[in-house]
């Protein structure tokens, strides 16, 4: 992605100074102060890291939570002054991909997935793990809450500090950067599942392979996941890049809009596989009826083939004392060979006819 143009901060230009480290709680990930899109030394708490910003009028606060709890993020939201509807969300999870906005504060819900590798997708039970970032922005902060374990965003940090031109424009650029990485990442789970399919439709139109009607719907099934994540995403980046806020400065509003391209990109593919899995839970079916009716066909066959001795030895069977060839020297050659041609003619004729 090409880098983001950078504006020089408005506030007055301060060296850095070095701040007391303090440790983090377990549910804190990262708290930082970034001015001229360089990190300040030092560990910030989220009171001391806020004040610094605004006293210097310049720069802004990134805090990373993981999962935290209504009592852990109490103190966070209160110095920022988080809405609570928007904190009770981002506390409790669950939601799916939306944009609200609480007077100066952004509140945006991304659903993250991961591909899950399986030894082969025949016998996966899981195929996308979802997961749930939470992004709180504000004129000068970010507040990123996490739930799940595979959308970590450390490496995504370190990507934007080595870049001190993006984090210049402010937090606005972190939520650009959160949003192409959750569509990036989709764009490479479709690729994986479409590799998968691709076996699978092989396999299903193969003349001598199985695969279950289980296991398609379960390659259907999560599919529907990923859809819930990627399909109601579109509304919320549409706002952002037709300049829903002033929060989102236009020329971040240019790189939205390519977010977007990329998410349209990745909602065709997904109902493209819907489509192509529902043609392969029919196909599969109809394949299942095929065998049956063939199946039933043989046997059908082999009990026209076996009804002729047992008409026979049924009759035979009765017991008269006046039958015909009772007593007759060749009577039973006579009866076994007819017995025998009569079921050879049956075999030759079911066999034309590729009942057999």
């Amino acid at each position: 992605m090409p880098s983001l143009p950078s504006i020089r901060g408005r506030g007055a230009q301060q060296r850095p100074t070095p701040h007391i480290s303090v440790p983090l709680s377990h549910y804190v990930v990262d708290c930082a102060v970034y001015v001229d899109g360089k990190r300040l030394p030092g560990r910030w708490t989220h009171t001391d890291a806020v004040k610094e910003v605004r006293k210097r009028k310049d720069g802004f606060v990134w805090i990373g939570l993981h999962e935290p709890d209504s009592e852990q993020i109490e103190g966070i939201a209160e110095t920022f002054g988080l809405h609570e509807l928007a904190v009770e969300d981002a506390v409790h999870a669950h939601q799916r991909p939306k944009l609200e906005r609480y007077d100066n504060t952004l509140f945006m819900v991304f659903k993250t997935v991961r591909y899950v590798t399986n030894e082969s997708p025949d016998a996966a039970n899981e195929i996308v793990e979802s997961g749930e970032i939470m992004v709180f922005l504000g004129k000068d902060f970010v507040i990123t809450v996490r739930h799940g374990n595979h959308s970590g965003l450390s490496k995504l940090r370190h990507v934007l500090e080595a870049d001190p031109e993006r984090l210049e424009i402010g937090p606005s650029a972190v939520m650009h950067a959160i949003a192409d990485q959750v569509v990036d990442n989709y764009l490479e789970v479709t690729d994986h599942i479409e590799d998968d399919i691709d076996r699978m439709e092989e396999k299903v139109f193969a003349p001598r392979t199985e695969v279950s009607a289980e296991q398609i719907y379960m390659f259907k099934r999560e599919v529907v996941e990923l859809r819930r994540a990627v399909m109601p995403l579109a509304n919320p980046l549409r706002r952002l890049a037709e300049g829903y806020t002033p929060l989102i400065p236009e020329q971040v509003r240019a790189f939205f809009r390519d977010v977007d391209d990329h998410l349209t990109e990745v909602s065709e593919r997904v109902t493209a596989f819907d489509e192509l899995l529902t043609t392969l839970v029919d196909a599969t079916l109809a394949k299942i009826t095929l065998q049956q009716n063939t199946d039933m066909r043989k046997i059908t066959s082999w009990v026209a083939i076996i009804s002729v001795p047992t008409m026979v030895v049924g009759v035979y069977g009765m017991n008269f004392d006046y039958m015909p060839e009772l007593k007759w020297k060749f009577g039973y050659p006579l009866i076994m060979s007819l017995v025998l041609i009569a079921c050879l003619t049956l075999y030759r004729i079911l066999r034309r006819n590729r009942w057999l």
